[in-house]
């Protein structure tokens, strides 16, 4: 969630680009109500902090920190993760550009997950307490984070679904056109973008070996379903793809 003023976009501009604030930011409609006038806007600017960009491997926070704030991925891409009684980690979900993490610390006031950058990432802070005041001075701001956690619940609900269907290819499949929709949600490309993420997360997310993500990516390849180049992906057959993950619009 980007946000600043002109007048004070010196002072609370984004750290990988000062010239950026809330009224340019092309992140801004997924971020804010539409609703809100510039006033309540300056009011919500003057909540959020903007903290040096979280270098690649860096937390923003761990499993049991006390829950202070919300976040908002500005640029790069965050991975949310648990640790098993086993002691090993389990990828609970990838965050982008655009997308809210850390509301899975409202219930009990500490975090349910930890979440570390994939890469170098820009993040807004918004402390929760002066959230909560307001929005009780906004209403539409409150109303606007009741979405944001219905969107949170929904994308949990998608996991249940996606580990539960049968073969290797459904799941990565869903996963390519999961992240497809929520890039053209941010008028990003639907078809063509990065996997900041490794093979083994990938395969960690989804329940499946390194070694049976990369066939699937390979097979996916040779049938002309996407173009991969390292970690560039183009996805070629979106109808397709959307088949086998059994996914109707």
């Amino acid at each position: 969630m980007v946000i600043a003023t002109s007048s004070d976009s010196q002072h609370k501009s984004c750290p990988h680009n000062p010239e950026i604030s809330c009224g340019n930011c092309r992140l801004g409609a997924i971020c804010l109500p539409l609703t809100l006038e510039d006033e309540e806007i300056v009011k919500l600017d003057e909540i959020v902090r903007r903290g040096r960009p979280l270098q690649k491997g860096e937390h923003m926070y761990r499993t049991g920190d006390d829950f202070t704030a919300v976040y908002a991925v500005r640029s790069g891409a965050i991975k949310a993760y648990r640790i098993t009684g086993d002691g090993e980690e389990q990828v609970t979900g990838f965050y982008f550009p655009g997308e809210i993490i850390g509301m899975d610390g409202i219930s009990k006031n500490k975090y349910a997950s930890s979440a570390k950058a994939l890469e170098t990432s820009a993040i807004c802070e918004i402390p929760f307490s002066r959230f909560e005041e307001l929005s009780r001075q906004v209403p539409t701001v409150q109303r606007h984070f009741f979405q944001l956690m219905s969107q949170e619940i929904t994308s949990d609900q998608q996991l249940i679904t996606l580990l539960s269907k049968n073969t290797a290819d459904e799941r990565v499949a869903s996963l390519l056109v999961s992240i497809s929709a929520r890039n053209a949600r941010r008028n990003l490309s639907d078809s063509n973008f990065r996997l900041p993420m490794s093979r083994a997360d990938i395969g960690n997310f989804l329940g499946l070996t390194v070694e049976t993500v990369s066939r699937v990516m390979s097979r996916f390849s040779k049938q002309k379903l996407i173009s991969i180049n390292n970690k560039d992906v183009m996805l070629l057959d979106i109808n397709r793809l959307k088949e086998i993950a059994s996914i109707t619009d």
